[in-house]
């Protein structure tokens, strides 16, 4: 491991999280209660045993950073270890990243101080818990050129994603994205290996392939589009299967779980699978934490109990962040971060609520996920008409509203 440099891609935009990336890159978005989206591949990478990372930033990244800088402050000279920000620099011209591919292309400066063996490259906008160390260890027994982590899907629904075709020793041949026909697994032909978008590459090839694909005069810069769709063809490439695994401490429930929280109904559900009793993505295991932290702001805390008048403070089957307090509203199936308030009558059901949301008193809401700050006034409905919702706040196909401060003229700055 210490022989590997980790790359972590974390400039992408998130168009399809509109607009809960208005104001914040993808990877900062909130998840969990008490996490942001990054966590959770740092998290992997450093449980894992690696110390060499570098996160390369673009968009919208200023409270991205200042969250890296407070919650990741790893940086010992002494043993070689480190989680750095690599900020858009233009090192090659006059234009931003182009994409996942070109954003390394333009540092490999980075490459050139570690001399790494092995390259990691991996997205910071999934929610998964895997040991990477497994991973490079199956990527060095082959002694392949480029491992692309994948997982076994019901072929029904591997058309939405970038499918890879293997032979029976798990050598890729051949890699299709969004197939009608998604290809089956040798010996289990009712699934499809999908790429999850994280790699190991040995760094010479990883250097060729950037190399040619900078050289193109048509090309996205994107390594699924560009590189990974044909890299088979000039290169030992095999596929990882991600199921095959689990971490310390983890339970059966949690095999192959890895969600692409990309769209607002995908971030929804599995924000929703969190406050099941048995939940497939466990935040409550010490062998393998999710790390991170934030603000200080006190315990939760849950007020009144005047049962004649139904003004109780209570919550059933929630998560609730430091600093929440419950002031004899309801609440129900929920996740909510630090510093909510939920005022007397108030309810809320099936909802994400992100840090500092006021719920006025009597407001109700139901499949919700409000932004940061966001004060919804006393009496307040949402969620009970969605035609009605539709010509305030954006509306996903599932059916889930996302209130944002601007929907109530409320232009205060805060921190994202």
């Amino acid at each position: 491991m210490r022989r590997s440099l980790a790359l972590v891609l974390a400039g992408g935009e998130g168009r399809r999280l509109y607009p809960l990336t208005h104001q914040r890159s993808k990877p900062a978005v909130y998840f969990g209660g008490c996490h942001r989206l990054i966590d959770f591949v740092l998290s992997n990478l450093v449980n894992s045993g690696f110390g060499r990372i570098k996160v390369l930033t673009q968009y919208r990244s200023s409270s991205l950073v200042r969250h890296l800088s407070r919650a990741w402050p790893v940086s010992s000279s002494l043993l070689d270890q480190f989680i750095e920000v690599v900020p858009a620099a233009m090192n090659l011209g006059p234009t931003w990243f182009r994409g996942t591919a070109d954003a390394i292309w333009q540092n490999l400066d980075l490459l050139r101080d570690v001399s790494p063996d092995d390259v990691l490259v991996f997205g910071s906008d999934h929610v998964y818990k895997m040991d990477v160390g497994l991973m490079l260890a199956f990527h060095r027994q082959r002694q392949a050129d480029l491992t692309v982590a994948t997982i076994p899907v019901p072929r029904s629904q591997a058309r939405a994603f970038g499918c890879v075709d293997v032979d029976s020793r798990g050598r890729v041949i051949g890699f299709v994205e969004k197939p009608d026909d998604p290809p089956g697994m040798p010996g289990d032909p009712k699934h499809t290996l999908v790429s999850m978008g994280n790699y190991v590459f040995r760094t010479q090839s990883l250097l060729g392939e950037l190399r040619r694909n900078a050289s193109l005069e048509v090309t996205s810069h994107d390594f699924g589009k560009d590189i990974l769709s044909s890299a088979h063809e000039r290169m030992s490439v095999f596929a990882y299967d991600f199921a095959t695994q689990l971490c310390p401490g983890e339970s059966e429930r949690a095999r192959g779980y890895w969600r692409d929280v990309g769209t607002i109904d995908s971030y929804f559900e599995a924000s929703m699978d969190l406050v099941s009793v048995e939940p497939h993505l466990n935040l409550y295991n010490p062998l393998w934490p999710i790390r991170g932290v934030q603000p200080w702001a006190g315990p939760a805390k849950f007020v009144f109990a005047d049962r004649s008048s139904g003004r109780v403070g209570m919550a059933q089957d929630s998560i609730v962040g430091p600093g929440v307090i419950i002031s004899g509203g309801r609440l129900e199936r929920s996740v909510l971060f630090h510093r909510v308030r939920i005022n007397s009558f108030g309810h809320v059901s099936d909802s994400v609520l992100f840090p500092e949301v006021d719920v006025g008193r009597g407001a109700r809401l139901r499949r919700c996920i409000v932004d940061k700050g966001v004060r919804i006034p006393p009496g307040e409905s949402i969620g009970e008409d969605l035609e009605k919702d539709r010509k305030r706040f954006t509306v996903s196909e599932g059916g889930v509203a996302v209130v944002t401060r601007e929907a109530f003229g409320q232009t205060d700055e805060f921190d994202v």
